[in-house]
C-alpha cells in the first residue's frame, strides 16, 4: 500500500510541479505527517526532490526529473484519454486503478503532449448511459469480472423473459461488454456462445478453471452479435403518412411541404404501436391494418376520455 502511495506522490509532483505537504496529504488522503515520512523515503531512495519552507514553499522535483513516454503523437495521446470510461471502471472496482494509471500516463508524456491530453480531459466527457433510464443494478458484475479474468467456469443463475423465467447453467465466461450503459457477459456453454445481461444475473458460483477456445476474439464476436441483432430487429414494414415534423422526428426525408408517404421498417406491431403513438398527430398509419386499427381505437378512447 505504501509503495503505491510513494509512486502516486512522485507522479503528482511530476504532473503539477511544486506542491505543499498539505496539498499532497489531501490528494493522497493521508496525514501531513505521513507525507513528511513519504518524502523522506523518496529522498532516501535517490529521487531528486527538495522542500522549501514558507507561504510559497512546498516540495518539488529537481531539474525537471521525470520519465518520458516516447513515440506518441498528439492525436494518440488525446485518444488515450478519450478512451477511459470512469463509470465503467468504477463498476468493475477499478476506479482507483484507472485514476492512478492516467496519472502515470500523464506524468510520462512530454510537455507538449501533456498539454493536449489535459485539454481533452477538460473539454470532453464520455457519459455512456441514456437519459431516460436509471443505471442497472449489477450486484454480480464484480464476480462476473473475476470469472472472466481468472478464466473460471461458473454456475450462473439467470432471469430471462420466457418460461422458465429462472434458469441455472454452467458457463465459461469469455468476456464482458459495456453497451449503452448496460453490461453484458459473453460466455460459452452446452448450447454454444451466449450473451447474458449482467443485471439479470441472480447468482454466480465459481467452479474450476477453463481454457478459452483458441482464436476467440471478443470484439469480432460482438460485431457479429450486433449484426445478427439488427437483422432480427426490423422484420416488417409499415406504410405511414407524415407531416414535416413527423418526418423529421422519424428520420424520413420529406417529399413536400405537406404530408409525406413513406414505408418504414418496424420490429413488430406492438413495438411500432408504442413508437408511433409518440408522434401524435404528426403521423397517420395506412398499413398494416392491425396497427392502424389499434391506433385508431386508442385515438377514439382518448377522444372520449377528454371530451367534456
Amino acid at each position: 500500500m505504501r509503495a503505491s502511495r510513494l509512486v502516486t506522490l512522485l507522479l503528482l509532483l511530476q504532473n503539477r510541479g511544486r506542491m505543499t505537504a498539505r496539498q499532497l496529504a489531501e490528494e493522497l488522503e493521508v496525514s501531513v505527517r505521513t507525507v513528511y515520512r513519504d518524502v523522506e523515503a523518496l529522498g532516501a531512495a535517490g529521487i531528486p526532490l527538495y522542500g522549501a519552507a514558507g507561504h510559497e514553499g512546498g516540495y518539488q522535483l529537481v531539474g525537471g526529473y521525470r520519465t518520458r513516454l516516447t513515440g506518441l503523437t498528439a492525436d494518440e495521446a488525446q485518444a488515450a484519454f478519450l478512451a477511459a470510461l470512469p463509470g465503467a471502471a468504477a463498476d468493475l472496482g477499478l476506479g482507483e486503478a484507472l485514476a492512478t494509471a492516467q496519472l502515470k500516463f500523464r506524468a510520462a508524456l512530454p510537455a507538449e503532449l501533456r498539454e493536449h491530453a489535459e485539454r481533452i480531459r477538460k473539454r470532453f466527457l464520455l457519459d455512456a448511459p441514456g437519459w431516460y433510464s436509471d443505471a442497472d443494478r449489477t450486484p454480480y458484475l464484480a464476480p462476473a469480472a473475476a470469472a472472466v479474468w481468472e478464466r473460471r467456469a461458473t454456475v450462473l443463475r439467470y432471469r430471462r423473459w420466457r418460461a422458465p423465467e429462472e434458469i441455472e447453467r454452467r458457463v465459461e465466461p469469455y468476456g464482458l461488454v459495456l453497451k449503452a450503459g448496460r453490461w453484458y457477459l459473453v460466455a460459452g456453454g452446452q448450447s454454444g456462445i451466449r450473451t447474458y445481461r449482467v443485471d439479470q444475473i441472480l447468482g454466480i458460483r465459481p467452479l474450476e478453471e477453463f481454457t478459452a477456445p483458441e482464436g476467440f476474439d471478443l470484439a469480432a464476436y460482438w460485431d457479429r452479435y450486433l449484426a445478427d441483432f439488427r437483422a432480427r430487429l426490423h422484420t416488417g414494414t409499415a406504410l405511414v403518412r407524415l407531416t414535416p415534423e413527423g418526418a423529421r422526428r422519424l428520420g424520413v426525408t420529406p417529399t413536400s411541404d405537406g404530408w409525406t408517404e413513406a414505408r418504414v421498417p418496424i420490429e413488430s406491431v406492438d413495438h411500432a404501436y408504442g413508437e408511433f403513438l409518440r408522434l401524435g398527430t404528426d403521423i397517420e398509419v395506412v398499413a398494416p391494418d392491425e396497427l392502424r386499427d389499434r391506433i385508431a381505437a386508442t385515438a377514439r378512447t382518448l377522444a372520449a376520455r377528454y371530451d367534456r
